[in-house]
């Protein structure tokens, strides 16, 4: 298979589970966990999932020196844990849908910030449509309104800013190791740094989760599992396949499909309330994705022999 195939098909899936994650969390948050209860659930299960992958392939495992190792436990304290905070406190206050709008900005902030440091090369096509992304999101964003759907949205909103900028700075770094460094390898030790810090935050802060009391096949624990087991775990794999095939930037314009599907869930669901301004949103924001992404295979074609 083609290494850009492989790439986006990776990618597709991985943010399809994302975007049903953004509904799942939104049902859990804040009745059936907290913010921070709810981080360290996601990243203690993932780090042992990632560590029992790890084990029943350590012939294929990558050698790391020490600071590798600090490296990564660094990373995902500074990235995995401070991105899943600051979305699950966002989505306690604010809709999927704005949660998903800040997360199709990804693109913008992966794009400036490989702009400022040399990684990436700025083209009239890329510049338009980072522009209609940007657009689209503050046509979502500027018409929400607080309601019986959103207790505070300016509060989520600025949550969930928050958590774009820390995962497109995850996306720039982890794409750097992965160069060196097996998938498996790197979410083992970034995991195992989130979870190290989420554990005394969600303690000092309260521990709060009602969901871990109630019974296997009720409808809170089975969400709880679909996002522990899928957004919180096979999804971290398919990204680090996209990471290894793809551009960073356009790795970051899969958070549209993100948008795509939490507008649709949540529309059935009854988590938003229907606007002819989000469907507008989520229209730019494809746009941009199909023109960046577009500019993108153009300058960075895909090596010769490369399959």
């Amino acid at each position: 298979m083609n290494t850009k195939v492989k790439g986006n098909v990776a990618m597709l899936v991985s943010k399809t589970f994302s975007g049903f994650n953004e509904n799942a969390l939104r049902y859990l948050l804040p009745h059936y966990m907290n913010a921070a209860t709810g981080v360290f659930l996601r990243v203690a299960f993932a780090t042992a999932f990632f560590w029992g992958i790890g084990a029943c392939r350590q012939h294929r495992a990558t050698h790391i020196t020490r600071h590798q190792k600090l490296s990564l436990l660094a990373l995902g304290f500074a990235c995995i844990f401070c991105y899943m905070f600051f979305l699950l406190k966002g989505l306690s206050y604010t809709t999927p849908v704005s949660s998903s709008i800040f997360i199709s900005l990804q693109p913008v902030v992966v794009f400036i910030i490989c702009l400022l440091t040399g990684r990436e090369k700025a083209t009239s096509l890329k510049v338009i449509g980072i522009i209609i992304g940007v657009a689209g999101a503050a046509i979502c964003v500027l018409t929400q309104k607080s309601s019986d759907v959103a207790s505070d949205p300016a509060l989520g909103n600025l949550f969930c800013a928050g958590s774009t900028i820390v995962y497109s700075l995850y996306l720039i770094f982890s794409k750097q190791l992965l160069r060196n460094i097996d998938s498996v390898t790197v979410s083992k030790w970034t995991f195992l740094g989130a979870t190290l810090s989420a554990l005394p935050v969600a303690l000092l802060t309260g521990w709060h989760a009602p969901v871990l009391k109630m019974s296997i096949i009720s409808a809170p624990m089975l969400v709880l599992l679909f996002v522990l087991i899928f957004p919180s775990s096979v999804s971290y794999l398919l990204v680090d396949i996209g990471l290894k095939n793809l551009a960073a930037t356009v790795v970051a314009l899969y958070g549209s499909v993100i948008l795509i599907v939490a507008t649709i869930a949540s529309y059935i669901f009854g988590q938003d309330h229907f606007s002819w301004w989000q469907i507008l949103s989520v229209c730019l924001i494809i746009l941009s994705m199909y023109l960046v992404e577009t500019e993108e295979r153009k300058t960075q074609p895909t090596p010769q022999g490369k399959k």
